[in-house]
C-alpha cells in the first residue's frame, strides 16, 4: 500500500462521522474538499519529464540555460534556494512537472522501495511513497549500484516508475495514486536493474538485460498488460553443446535505455544490449537489424546525428560507434554499416551529448574528451577530477559534468580545446543525472535535493 508523509486531511476530519447531514454542514465539507484539491501542487507543464529532458538529449532549453547561475557553494549557501534532506539511496534522476519533482529511493538491502514527490518552489515532501517491499531482494554484488536506479518517466496524467524485475507502478501525479502495478516481469540482473523505461504513442517500454534472459518489451501505458514482448537473438557464444551457458555472470546483462528514431519511413526502437544493438518494429516488436559488438553492462542511450547514429557498447572496453543511417538496414549490419570504432576511452555510465556535431563525453574515472562525430575523429582530451556517473548537462555553451565528491564543472562546448570555466561544490556525492526547470538546476546528492537559482 502506499503511504505518504504528506498530512493531506487532519485524522479528526479523517475520522469524522456527521450523525445528521444539513446544508451547511454539505457546504462547509464543500469548501474544505474545494480547499484541499486547490493545494494539491500542479502537475504541467511538463520541465523535464524523462532523465535526459524534453529533448532526450541532455540539452536544457536555452532560456532556461541563461538563467541559471555559473556559481553555487553547499557551504556557504549561495544561490542555493533549497535543499531538501533524503531518505534511502538511488541513481534515480528527477523529473519534473509543474510544481512537482519525482524520482525514487530505496533502502541499502533493497527491501524497501519508494517515490518521492516535493514541491519545486519550496522543496516541502509532498509524498515519500512506498511502492514495493522485497523480503529477499537479489543481492547487488555491485558496489556502484542500488535497488532505485532507473529513472522515472513523466506525463501529464501519469508517472510511470520502475524498478526493474521489482516492480513497474504508473502513479496518478495530481494525487499520488497507485492506477496499476506489475510485479511479473522478472530478471536476475545479478549486479541490480539499471534500464529506464521510455514511453512512445500507448506504449510504455521496458527493457531487461539480466543473466538468464534478455528482452525488450512494451506494455499498454493506460492498463498495464502486455503489448509484446522481444527475446533478444544475440549469439552470446558461451553456451556448451547441450546449450546451457557455461558462466554465469556478466557477459549477457546490460542496462541500457533506448530511443525511437524514425528511420526509413519507420518508428525504430533502437536498444544495446550485451554483446548486439538492435533496430526493432517500436509498434510490433518485431526485430529489424543488428549489430554484433564485443561489449556488455551497455547503459547509455543511442544519440543521431542527420544520417548517422552513436552507440556505446558498455563498460570496461566500451567502444562508441558510428552506424550509417540508410534504407537497407536489415539483418547483421555489422560489417556494412558501421562507419566508425572509436575503441579506447569512451564513456560507461556518463551519457555522452552532442552539441554543434560534436560529441562529449567523460569516462567514470574524468577522462572527458571531445570527438568529431561525423568521422570518429578525436579533437581534444582532459581529466576532471572524481568519479563520474551522472550524465552530462548542456547550458548553452557550456557543459556540466558532476561526480562523486559533490564537485560540478562548467567546461565549455568548443571543438578547440578543453576550457573549465566554471567549479562548483555540493556537501554529498553526486550520482544521479541533474535536471532543469523553469530557470533553475536541480541537482540530487546522495542525501539531498538541491535547488540553484539566483536569489
Amino acid at each position: 500500500m502506499l503511504f505518504s508523509h504528506a498530512k493531506e486531511f487532519p485524522a479528526s476530519f479523517v475520522n469524522f462521522r456527521p450523525m445528521i447531514r444539513t446544508p451547511a454542514l454539505t457546504s462547509l465539507l464543500f469548501v474544505l474538499l474545494s480547499s484541499l484539491s486547490s493545494a494539491q501542487p500542479s502537475t504541467t507543464p511538463l520541465f523535464w519529464p524523462a532523465k535526459n529532458g524534453p529533448t532526450h538529449d541532455s540539452i536544457a532549453p536555452a532560456a532556461d540555460a541563461a538563467r541559471i547561475p555559473l556559481e553555487w557553494d553547499g557551504g556557504s549557501g549561495k544561490n542555493i534556494v533549497w535543499r531538501t534532506e533524503l531518505e534511502g539511496e538511488g541513481h534515480s534522476s528527477p523529473v519534473i512537472g509543474g510544481d512537482m519533482i519525482w524520482f525514487t529511493a530505496a533502502t541499502t538491502d533493497g527491501k524497501q522501495q519508494f517515490v518521492y514527490g516535493i514541491d519545486r518552489n519550496s522543496g516541502k515532501i509532498v509524498h515519500h511513497m512506498l511502492v514495493f517491499e522485497n523480503p529477499t531482494p537479489e543481492e547487488l554484488g555491485n558496489p556502484l549500484n542500488n535497488y532505485a536506479a532507473p529513472s522515472p518517466v513523466l506525463e501529464a496524467d501519469a508517472l510511470y516508475v520502475h524498478f526493474g524485475t521489482y516492480g513497474t507502478v504508473r502513479i496518478n501525479p495530481a494525487t499520488g495514486a497507485k492506477e496499476w502495478e506489475r510485479r511479473d516481469i522478472n530478471v536476475r540482473h545479478f549486479r541490480g536493474p539499471g534500464s529506464s523505461p521510455i514511453i512512445h504513442g500507448d506504449l510504455l517500454i521496458l527493457t531487461f538485460d539480466g543473466i538468464n534472459e534478455q528482452f525488450v518489451t512494451a506494455l499498454d501505458k493506460k492498463t498495464g498488460k502486455t503489448v509484446w514482448k522481444t527475446p533478444r537473438s544475440t549469439d552470446y557464444g558461451d553456451l556448451d553443446k547441450d546449450g546451457h551457458p557455461t558462466r554465469d555472470g556478466d557477459m549477457r546483462k546490460a542496462y541500457h535505455t533506448p530511443v525511437v528514431f524514425e528511420i526509413a519511413g519507420k518508428e525504430v526502437l533502437v536498444s544495446v544490449g550485451s554483446r548486439a544493438a538492435f533496430g526493432y518494429d517500436v509498434n510490433t516488436g518485431k526485430e529489424l537489424w543488428t549489430i554484433r559488438h564485443g561489449g556488455f553492462n551497455a547503459a547509455i542511450p543511442p544519440l543521431r546525428l542527420d544520417n548517422l547514429l552513436i552507440l556505446n557498447t558498455g563498460s570496461e572496453r566500451a567502444h562508441t560507434l558510428g552506424v550509417r543511417i540508410d534504407d537497407k538496414m536489415t539483418g547483421d549490419i555489422t560489417e556494412s554499416h558501421v562507419l566508425w570504432d572509436r575503441e579506447k576511452r569512451n564513456a560507461s555510465e556518463s551519457a555522452p551529448v552532442l552539441v554543434h556535431g560534436i560529441l562529449f563525453q567523460t569516462t567514470r574515472g574524468g577522462i572527458v574528451s571531445a570527438v568529431e562525430a561525423k568521422t570518429g575523429k578525436d579533437l581534444w582530451e582532459d581529466r576532471l577530477e572524481g568519479q563520474h556517473l551522472p550524465c552530462p548537462l548542456v547550458l548553452g555553451d557550456k557543459l556540466l559534468f558532476s561526480n562523486d565528491r559533490g564537485q560540478s564543472f562548467l567546461v565549455r562546448a568548443s571543438a578547440e580545446k578543453f576550457e573549465l570555466v566554471g567549479k562548483n561544490q555540493l556537501a554529498e556525492p553526486i550520482t544521479s543525472s541533474p535536471a532543469v526547470a523553469d530557470g533553475a538546476l536541480f541537482i540530487r546528492t546522495k542525501k539531498a535535493l538541491y535547488k540553484i537559482s539566483a536569489k
